[in-house]
């Protein structure tokens, strides 16, 4: 006799239905498993006989044959010990029980305890639009799961607890949603411990408010990455939607917290610069999120910049572009979304140290053009803001006056997001970093002033057609903040200040 139990399965960002069928046959005794299970999968085995011993049901001696469909699927993963325990248990007369609206996600350990699994979240979602009502996962993800409305999340903490629901004997109750999920992260770090600084504070003001990308330039120890840290103390709170889209992404990759329910604080993800270009895109036989994609919705703070690996730094290209990495491998094409922002720092030169009011630079004119080169051309049009970092004064070190707070900030960078929402309604486009080329002139609108400056600023600096894209959104940015709904010189001004920086390092002579 068959029976079947149902669980899920993961692809990418998307779930599906797997059914867990299984067969007591005569003949010698063994367990096989078939429908593409991956090692972890066929290990279920091994966990499965001990997990029933252990909590008092008897193993059958029979041929046991489990059948993961769809069975040109590849299943990967610990979340199938659950429901091949439970099916085994149903063909060999042990439990009876109506299961046919209910899903079943767990890994099992030896005592039959029931562990914690990756993507519960996603699969949840995808439960309730295949239809089922019940929902059984592991205690831990709970959370997670009771995030979904109009589907019962039942904790299983063990098998003991569940065979007692299943029976009627003792039911669990289901998981309730939190009314104020569970932030994941420490405190935010806050701007007023910065000192100094402020023209590098408005123009990641200037960044958070638009969503655009970063580079800090500057000596060591002036501080570009107190500065980058702080970045999201100051960026709009997440929307319920990108809570979502964000919190799938983590559960996936397996870096959601415990219990957690929801993603709340937006992501800051620093990659050490010996990442390889698959950690940052993701990758693997059935791909996985990188970097890029934990940090949607968020920041990704690539440190020292010119030492990542070149590959690295062009696999960024066009994710940062797109807002999404599409991973191809034979088995299929994964797509992941990365809106991100993106914030690089580096030194001016491999000692860090030219331009500097007080220590001299030891590097040569070719060292420095070399150090300088490894960041190309085509990734250096892609960050709109370009920020000399500059050592900070010793007043301003030892002043005791208070800097602006990351909640001051906050409260102006909220007030030009407000504005960008209205702006776009019922458009898709989030904020100005992510206008589209066919949009652009109608959001952007300049002033005569503005386009003249913008015309010479084009001439003498050389801007490329996509440098001048970004440094119109820049702009755009700007007149928010200043609350105009056209774009000024005195805006466009600033926008090509925060476009020269580039063309000081990369273009002068040597």
């Amino acid at each position: 006799m068959v029976e079947k139990v149902h669980s899920m399965g993961l692809y990418g960002l998307d779930a599906f239905v797997v059914e867990v069928e299984t067969d007591l046959s005569r003949g010698l005794p063994a367990f096989e498993m078939v429908g593409l299970p991956d090692a972890a999968v066929r290990e279920a085995r091994d966990r499965v006989r001990a997990a029933l011993k252990n909590v008092g049901f008897q193993f059958p001696v029979s041929r046991i044959t489990v059948n993961l469909a769809p069975a040109d699927k590849r299943k990967e993963g610990t979340l199938y010990d659950l429901p091949i325990l439970i099916s085994l248990l149903r063909a060999s007369g042990q439990l009876d029980a109506g299961l046919e609206d209910s899903v079943f996600l767990g890994e099992l350990s030896l005592s039959g305890e029931v562990r914690p699994i990756r993507g519960a979240l996603p699969m949840a979602i995808a439960a309730k639009e295949a239809g089922f009502r019940r929902f059984y996962i592991p205690a831990q993800n709970a959370p997670e799961g009771a995030v979904v409305q109009g589907l019962e999340v039942y904790p299983v903490p063990n098998l003991a607890a569940l065979f007692a629901h299943l029976t009627g004997r003792q039911p669990l109750a289901s998981a309730i949603p939190e009314e104020h999920p569970t932030q994941t992260g420490v405190p935010l770090p806050d701007f007023s411990e910065v000192r100094g600084q402020e023209e590098a504070k408005r123009a990641l003001e200037v960044a958070a408010a638009g969503m655009h990308n970063v580079l800090l330039i500057g000596p060591p120890g002036s501080g570009k990455s107190m500065l980058a840290k702080r970045l999201p103390s100051i960026l709009p709170d997440m929307t319920f939607p990108e809570s979502i889209e964000t919190t799938k992404i983590h559960s996936i990759a397996g870096v959601l917290p415990a219990s957690a329910s929801l993603v709340r604080t937006r992501p800051f993800r620093s990659p050490h610069h010996t990442v390889s270009a698959a950690g940052l895109s993701g990758g693997g036989a059935l791909p996985k999120p990188g970097e890029l994609s934990l940090s949607h919705n968020g920041v990704l703070f690539l440190d020292e910049l010119p030492e990542f690996s070149r590959s690295a730094m062009e696999v960024l290209r066009q994710p940062i572009e797109d807002g999404r990495v599409t991973i191809s491998r034979a088995q299929g094409t994964v797509s992941y979304p990365c809106s991100v922002m993106l914030v690089a720092a580096m030194n001016p030169c491999p000692c860090g140290y030219f331009g500097h009011p007080t220590k001299h630079c030891i590097c040569s004119a070719s060292a420095v053009s070399r150090y300088l080169a490894r960041v190309s051309g085509p990734l250096l049009d892609r960050l709109d803001l370009h920020i000399e970092v500059p050592a900070v004064e010793f007043d301003k070190l030892d002043s005791a006056e208070p800097a602006e707070s990351s909640a001051s900030v906050k409260k102006r960078v909220d007030a030009a997001r407000a504005i960008q929402n209205e702006r776009f309604r019922g458009t898709g486009i989030p904020c100005n970093a992510r206008i589209t080329p066919d949009r652009l002139h109608t959001y952007c609108i300049l002033s005569d002033s503005a386009r003249a400056l913008l015309k010479r600023a084009f001439e003498t600096i050389g801007l490329s057609a996509r440098a001048y894209d970004r440094v119109l959104k820049v702009a755009r940015t700007i007149a928010d903040l200043d609350g105009s709904d056209r774009i000024e010189a005195v805006h466009a001004a600033e926008a090509v200040q925060y476009r020269a920086l580039d063309r000081k390092y990369w273009m002068r002579e040597l």
